[in-house]
């Protein structure tokens, strides 16, 4: 038996190459007809074109449902390094400028690769430029690990989106949110998605919502990320923070390692650079100064508040429209857009 998340990725392993080549060559497929595994690729015309151990059953099963899901890529990769990030390189060199990085297992459309250097040309996000294949996984592994790690956000399409407690209408609203803005999505019910607002389950209806699927791409360099005139320290700060990416979320945990919450993630962030801070958000977004989105800056802190206006979540700027938080069980630490919710409040900590 294939098990469902393999099951979508082997689907997207062929695509409509298979199925193409199936409807100009019928085949009758049975277990008794494969041979090693290779016999629909084979008689297919197609077999050279991939490097892929598959069972017999997976081969039927390609053959039988082949469809594909690229996830907006067409030759997609994921870097696959043990830990820290990958680096995307100007030129197909060690020497090369760095342009941006990648953390493990996002995603990039693969421009080229030249096997004999060991360098593959690609695009991910709004980085462009070159990465070791040997950190990189292509073909059949790098489309079954994405449907692994595909995260599926609801987005909405209409300003005022009510998220409710309840997946219904007499319910009670926890906040609203602007066309465009995201939000987790955890399951879709009749008629309604239930998501994640941060740490909380909610509800919106599917009537005025949609879902997207989206892999995580590279993080451009000092330049775009940061901006021109920002310290050494704030680079420093942001730098350490986005090693903790993926790391669990835990309610009351201040762990970077073995789990924080929203408020315990930046309390211990900003320890490490000798800045003090309480645990809770409301608290945070007390200390400091306030400052104006035109202010932000790479390390101030942002908030966001539920329907009534209390302050209930807090993450860091990373500069280009992003910020590092600990999101919600289910996603743990994440780097987001900065306006995935709308923000109530910015706070500068550090007076450089």
């Amino acid at each position: 038996m294939i098990n469902e998340g393999r099951r979508r990725g082997i689907c997207s392993i062929l695509g409509i190459g298979v199925a193409a080549a199936m409807l100009l060559q019928p085949m009758d497929v049975s277990a008794t007809e494969i041979n090693g595994g290779n016999y629909v690729l084979q008689q297919a015309g197609i077999a050279s074109m991939f490097n892929v151990d598959l069972t017999q059953e997976e081969y039927i099963y390609i053959a039988q449902e082949a469809v594909g899901a690229s996830w907006g890529y067409t030759n997609i990769g994921i870097a696959n390094q043990e830990s820290g990030n990958l680096n995307v390189r100007a030129e197909a060199s060690t020497k090369g400028k760095l342009v941006g990085k990648m953390c493990k297992n996002a995603g990039c459309e693969v421009l080229d690769i030249d096997k004999e250097s060991g360098w593959a040309h690609i695009k991910s996000g709004e980085v462009e430029g070159y990465v070791s294949t040997e950190f990189l996984l292509v073909g059949p592994e790098a489309r079954l690990r994405a449907n692994e790690l595909v995260d599926k956000v609801v987005i909405a399409d209409t300003d005022g989106l009510r998220v409710r407690d309840e997946a219904d209408v007499n319910s009670a609203v926890m906040t609203q949110i602007l066309k465009g803005e995201e939000l987790e999505f955890v399951e879709e019910l009749d008629g309604w998605y239930k998501v994640y607002v941060d740490s909380e389950e909610g509800y919106v209806s599917a009537e005025f919502a949609h879902v997207e699927e989206s892999l995580d791409t590279a993080i451009t360099m000092t330049e775009l990320l940061y901006g021109m005139g920002v310290s050494d320290v704030r680079v420093e700060l942001c730098e350490y923070a986005k090693q903790f990416v993926g790391n669990p979320y835990v309610w009351g945990g201040t762990s970077l390692t073995k789990g924080a919450d929203c408020s315990g993630f930046v309390l211990s962030v900003y320890k490490k650079f000798g800045v003090k801070l309480p645990h809770y958000s409301v608290s945070q977004s007390n200390s400091g100064t306030k400052i104006s989105k035109d202010e932000l800056q790479a390390g101030d802190l942002i908030f966001y508040a539920d329907s009534s206006g209390t302050i209930n979540h807090v993450a860091i700027y990373l500069g280009g429209n992003q910020v590092i938080h600990a999101s919600n069980p289910k996603s743990g630490i994440k780097i987001s857009k900065y306006n995935y919710r709308t923000p109530v409040k910015y706070v500068r900590i550090l007076q450089d």
